[in-house]
């Protein structure tokens, strides 16, 4: 089949639909990516031999302003294009893994009579998924919450693809090097870093460490934190890896005791694919707060627990690794907890039921 996967816009997107792509490619199909056009979406697509099509677009601010107007314009552009495209090059079926870059490859084959399947990452839907979720062929979703957000009948839960090099490398066992007599705190907050989350967590871990605790830390600070933070570690002598980021994060997780890190979509996946027991700290300025949702069906699941930024301190977080330290039987717990959300691999799942709507409706549409 010819399978085209519009996973445009943010590495969120992106790096979810490149790993149904590469499971689709696998299976025998023909995959074409098509994105928005922006810089995040080159470094990804570093490993993708396929075809692209690339159909700028943008997303809709909040509020109305001569933005508004002009975003909206270029939105009814990229459905004019994405219409003209599949009128030449017509797929079988599309997948669209949300955000502004999936309306008008979504709107285009609609309008086409092309199967579409959604998927949506995180708990509450984003307003592309919204928006088609009730004439899409089929939806699927990272989280069983999302049933309670989405106006449809039948979801399909497939939890979120990650790339492949990661589901192989959470089956290895941990590296024989990893001193294991040190309590490994991974620390991250997203692409860009998060301020508050590095000062509060490093200060934190410092002094623990001066209290004798056997801790060593990977903590990823974005670029802007990463020398002062670096500082603060070699100041009180703890055992740490400072990076602004990580390419190579199958490693970082194999050797993690307990993570300390936002709640986005890619990284609740993650930690479940390698069964990471994890404090989440949640975005505060997410759009619709949709992080803490993500993390509170993670705490739901005894896989994780959850404190709001805004009360994360130092004191609080010494006496919380120290506890967690203390007690092995509840990092075990939420490590099983953890991985009971990632059985078996999602991209695959997300692949087939796009294989099956497309054999399903094959022939169907002109």
């Amino acid at each position: 089949m010819k399978v085209a996967v519009a996973c445009g816009g943010t590495g969120g997107h992106i790096f979810p639909g490149l790993a149904t792509a590469d499971a689709l490619h696998e299976r025998g199909h023909d995959v074409t990516l098509w994105l928005a056009g922006k810089d995040v979406e080159t470094p990804a697509l570093k490993s993708w031999t396929g075809r692209l099509i690339t159909v700028p677009s943008e997303g809709l601010p909040s509020g109305f302003s001569l933005r508004t107007v002009r975003a909206l314009w270029r939105i009814l552009r990229a459905v004019r294009e994405c219409r003209r495209i599949m009128k030449v090059e017509q797929p079988d079926v599309l997948l669209a893994m949300g955000s502004y870059a999936s309306v008008g490859p979504v709107a285009a084959a609609l309008s086409r009579r092309v199967p579409v399947v959604l998927h949506e990452a995180n708990v509450l839907p984003g307003r592309a998924i919204a928006l088609f979720a009730k004439r899409a062929t089929a939806v699927a979703a990272s989280f069983e919450e999302s049933r309670f957000y989405l106006k449809r009948k039948e979801i399909v839960i497939t939890g979120m693809p990650i790339r492949k090099e990661l589901e192989a490398a959470a089956g290895r066992a941990r590296p024989a090097d990893v001193n294991r007599n040190l309590f490994t705190v991974l620390v991250m907050g997203g692409s860009r870093g998060a301020h508050r989350l590095n000062d509060v967590v490093s200060a934190a871990l410092a002094q623990i460490h001066k209290l004798g605790h056997k801790i060593q830390v990977i903590h990823l600070t974005g670029v802007a934190d990463e020398e002062a933070v670096r500082k603060v570690y070699a100041d009180a002598g703890v055992p740490a890896r400072v990076h602004a980021f990580s390419s190579d994060m199958a490693s970082i997780y194999a050797v993690t005791d307990l993570a300390i890190c936002r709640s986005g979509a890619a990284t609740c996946g993650e930690l479940a694919v390698f069964a990471v027991p994890a404090l989440l700290v949640p975005y505060p300025f997410a759009a619709r707060d949709h992080q803490m949702a993500n993390a509170r069906a993670l705490e739901k699941d005894g896989a994780a627990d959850v404190v709001p930024e805004r009360d994360l301190g130092v004191a609080w977080l010494m006496d919380y690794v120290a506890g967690c330290m203390s007690d092995s039987g509840r990092l075990a717990r939420m490590s099983a907890s953890a991985r009971s959300r990632a059985p078996g691999s999602a991209a695959v799942r997300l692949a087939e039921l796009v294989i099956q709507v497309g054999k399903r409706n094959d022939g169907q549409h002109p």
